[in-house]
């Protein structure tokens, strides 16, 4: 069974993988597709090793230029300054980011093997590719399973069960408008979103990191825009996945709120251990897992002054009548 968990930004889908990857059946795979090149990772067309290499070896462009200006982005693990083969400055490669260190304590040697197993895989379909991938990483780990997790991938739902038909998905979701505020707060999210709805049209989308296209990153970075744009992005994708999950099948597609998941966290995930058919009781992985959660995360929306926070609840409406949020 291939296994997915699909969310928007800030769900709280990396404390649900850090979770599961407590179970001695389950290798948890983090951030695995976001970053990889939005117009090949799903592609239809046969890759042989070495394209597949050069696809899962790129660079996340946005990562790149919010980690050169010394801003944190809460999902990279990448152990800088303790002698790893990456600076800051460099283009980290898009699975150095999160994918192998949450995997391994030393991400560069297990990076040379990745790069060293993909190439030399035959030419077939990217879904074979991954599949193999995922498998390699599982055992790399000494799992017998895996559950790949990517912040925003409700978007792209309907790519993922085109591609892994017989998957099952599961959506955790929170809050719209807690998730938007949180993004905000996210110095990736807050460039990629102010590129997308033009909230500095003078920016390009891919701009020079030198001189003046520099500085207005930097002014972008240290900014705080309104939240009613983080909203409609929040809605846009759940409007967008919603299209996709309205046509997987039961029992390929269930729907957890982050807010359970943090509350009762002992039965929530032994209802998601039962929907990935994981054993919930062996080697009291539970337990364990419920301990990861550091309470109920503050809610920011009374925090705003009254005219930004209708904004921003209007612009979330639609993804939250979508998920029965009132």
């Amino acid at each position: 069974m291939e296994r997915f968990i699909v969310g928007t930004g800030r769900c709280g889908s990396t404390l649900l993988s850090r979770m599961l990857h407590e179970s001695p059946e389950a290798a948890s795979i983090f951030e695995f597709f976001n970053g990889l090149d939005m117009a090949r990772r799903f592609s239809e067309d046969a890759l042989d090793g070495p394209a597949l290499a050069e696809l899962i070896a790129g660079e996340q462009t946005f990562i790149t230029m919010v980690l050169r200006r010394g801003y944190e982005v809460p999902e990279v693990t990448y152990p800088f300054g303790t002698g790893g083969r990456f600076s800051r400055d460099d283009a980290l490669p898009w699975i150095l980011v999160s994918c192998l260190p949450r995997l391994c304590d030393d991400p560069d040697a297990l990076y040379q093997d990745t790069l060293a197993f993909a190439r030399n895989r035959p030419r077939q379909t990217l879904a074979d590719h991954y599949r193999e991938l995922f498998a390699f990483f599982a055992a790399r780990t000494g799992k017998v399973v895996w559950i790949e997790k990517s912040g925003s991938s409700i978007d792209y739902i309907q790519d993922l069960h085109a591609m892994f038909p017989d998957a099952r998905f599961l959506h955790l979701h929170r809050d719209g408008r807690e998730a938007a505020l949180s993004m905000r707060e996210h110095h990736a999210y807050r460039l990629a979103i102010s590129l997308l709805y033009g909230l500095d049209p003078a920016l390009e989308a891919r701009p020079d990191d030198t001189g003046e296209a520099a500085d207005r990153i930097d002014a972008l970075l240290g900014s705080r825009p309104a939240a009613e744009p983080f909203g409609r992005y929040w809605a846009d994708q759940i409007q967008r996945g919603a299209r996709g999950w309205k046509s997987i099948a039961d029992p390929h597609f269930c729907q957890i709120r982050f807010e359970h998941l943090v509350s009762e966290p002992e039965t929530t995930l032994g209802a998601i251990a039962k929907f990935f058919e994981l054993d919930p009781i062996r080697d009291g992985w539970i337990a364990r897992a419920a301990a990861l959660v550091r309470g109920i995360p503050p809610t920011r929306l009374e925090t705003l002054e009254p005219g930004e926070r209708q904004a921003l609840i209007a612009a979330c409406e639609p993804g939250q009548a979508l998920l029965d949020r009132g």
